[in-house]
């Protein structure tokens, strides 16, 4: 996403209040990367028609300015969208009987949200469900359940090498027939790709984010008198003036790594470009570059601001996900930071809040650093562990719009499933987002950390993750920075 990257709560069927949130102590101490899953590019796509993908994407990302307040306007729909006077739009086997456990790093509301997607799973086929919390590195925490002899039924991957890994290991089963069928009714080549690997369809890209989007608290903006900034240059100033107003611009979530290399990978696109992107999520150029420099260079103008950070760089580093958003959204015109950075899922967590999105909490596109704004994608993959009828018919329905919208109307989500209608999203915001992600075709940037080996950009504590909270806590510190990256990455890569 990016998927979920931080602690876990304790397993429940779906039938339980476990997953719901605030239920569970340490519920706020983990959250869904949703965003993040990861692909490697689609075959055949050429730079010039990727550029102008870029350029209707990032256009569409800035409908949410306009949405924000406003949920009256008739939406656009797809093609297929379920839950209408026709019923269901895919059929299920009766599973009466079998029980299924789905494992996920997903935890607090995400995990709930799913959970209610699993339990229409469970009226329409007679199975029962478990959600199994992972932890982080989903493929170590598989391994061990796998060696354990009790895999999950299926897993939801938040990383394209834990994808691979699983296929290498040969721990996933191939699509059938009915998830293929949906697959090719609702998704477009691009995302079947990603969950493709050497040629055979193993996942199904169930979960989708823009990871482009900055989140703002209105009254604090409104009482600094800024409005949102559509520069990199116009960004550094509005912080300066928020700061100057007695609230720190921006709440960052340095004690998750992944944050970190979401705030890199935005500020590298847009200004290095994306072929350059593309070199160094495979390694192609060195973290060395002058490339990276220049990046870490703009994002130290901002990190590098005591001031600019909600309790500064030390307050940061000790800041987990839910509680960025939660406390950017608490406090009135005087919240802990006037802004937080992440994708379309800080919903999630801002539903914690007594702010409403679309009126207190609004959203703007990451600034352009370079020529053109960013937009970088991520997912999470459904994959069967076992040669299972329930574990097949399982990613049948993810495939599905059924599935698809039980999940959007909680709002929170995204999903890669063309035939949903639009409708089934619960604000102009998710569905202006939603319609952006699906405009994009196959044309789109995914998180570089994850198309990366889980040891560089998918470990809590290690390669990229740690590298970049090391850079958090000493941003002037750049060739320091850029001089661990690479040599953790060479490392992970083997080259």
């Amino acid at each position: 996403m990016h998927g979920t990257n931080t602690r876990t709560t304790p397993g429940a069927t779906t039938g339980t209040k476990s997953g719901a949130p605030g239920a569970e102590p340490g519920t706020e101490n983990g959250t869904t990367r949703a965003e993040t899953g990861a692909r490697r590019r689609p075959p055949g796509t050429k730079a010039r028609t990727r550029a102008a993908a870029w350029a209707a994407l990032a256009a569409s990302a800035a409908l949410v300015l306009t949405a924000c307040g406003s949920d009256d306007k008739e939406p656009s729909k797809g093609t297929d969208g379920p839950g209408t006077s026709a019923g269901p739009a895919v059929t299920l086997p009766r599973l009466d009987g079998e029980k299924l456990e789905v494992a996920a790093v997903w935890t607090g509301p995400e995990q709930a949200n799913f959970t209610k997607v699993l339990k229409e799973f469970e009226q329409r086929t007679g199975a029962t469900v478990t959600f199994v919390p992972a932890q982080d590195p989903i493929v170590t925490f598989l391994g061990s359940k796998i060696a354990g002899g009790a895999p999950p039924d299926v897993a939801l991957l938040p990383q394209v090498g834990a994808l691979v890994s699983a296929v290498k290991n040969k721990w996933a089963q191939p699509v059938g027939a009915e998830a293929q069928a949906q697959l090719d009714k609702n998704y477009s080549s691009g995302w079947k790709t990603l969950g493709a690997v050497d040629g055979t369809q193993y996942g199904v890209y169930y979960k989708a984010a823009n990871k482009s989007l900055i989140w703002y608290n209105a009254k604090a903006f409104e009482a600094a008198g800024v409005t949102p900034p559509k520069t990199w240059k116009d960004l550094l100033t509005a912080a300066d003036t928020l700061s100057a107003s007695g609230t720190p611009a921006v709440s960052v979530a340095g004690a998750d790594g992944w944050t970190l290399t979401d705030w890199f990978e935005n500020v590298y696109l847009s200004q290095a470009g994306p072929e350059k992107y593309d070199q160094l999520a495979k390694h192609q150029i060195k973290w060395t570059d002058d490339s990276v420099k220049q990046a870490l260079t703009s994002l130290a103008e901002l990190f590098g601001r005591k001031d600019f950070l909600a309790g500064g760089p030390s307050g940061a580093l000790s800041t987990e996900f839910p509680k960025s958003v939660t406390q950017t959204f608490t406090g009135g015109d005087r919240p802990a930071a006037a802004m937080v950075f992440e994708g379309d899922f800080v919903a999630v967590n801002i539903a914690q809040t007594e702010a409403k999105v679309g009126k207190d909490a609004l959203v703007f596109p990451f600034p352009s650093v370079g020529a053109k704004a960013p937009v970088v994608s991520g997912g999470d993959v459904a994959v069967a562990l076992k040669p299972s009828k329930g574990a097949q018919a399982l990613l049948t329905f993810l495939a599905s719009t059924d599935a698809a919208r039980v999940h959007a109307q909680q709002g929170g989500f995204l999903s890669p499933n063309k035939s949903l209608d639009l409708s089934s999203y619960p604000n102009d915001i998710q569905r202006d987002m939603a319609k952006a992600l699906i405009a994009a075709g196959d044309d789109f940037r995914f998180d570089m950390s994850d198309q990366a080996p889980a040891a560089f950009g998918g470990t809590p504590g290690a390669g990229e993750w740690k590298a970049l909270q090391d850079f958090l806590a000493n941003p002037s510190d750049i060739a320091g920075a850029q001089a661990k990256l690479e040599a953790d990455a060479a490392k992970a890569y083997g080259n």
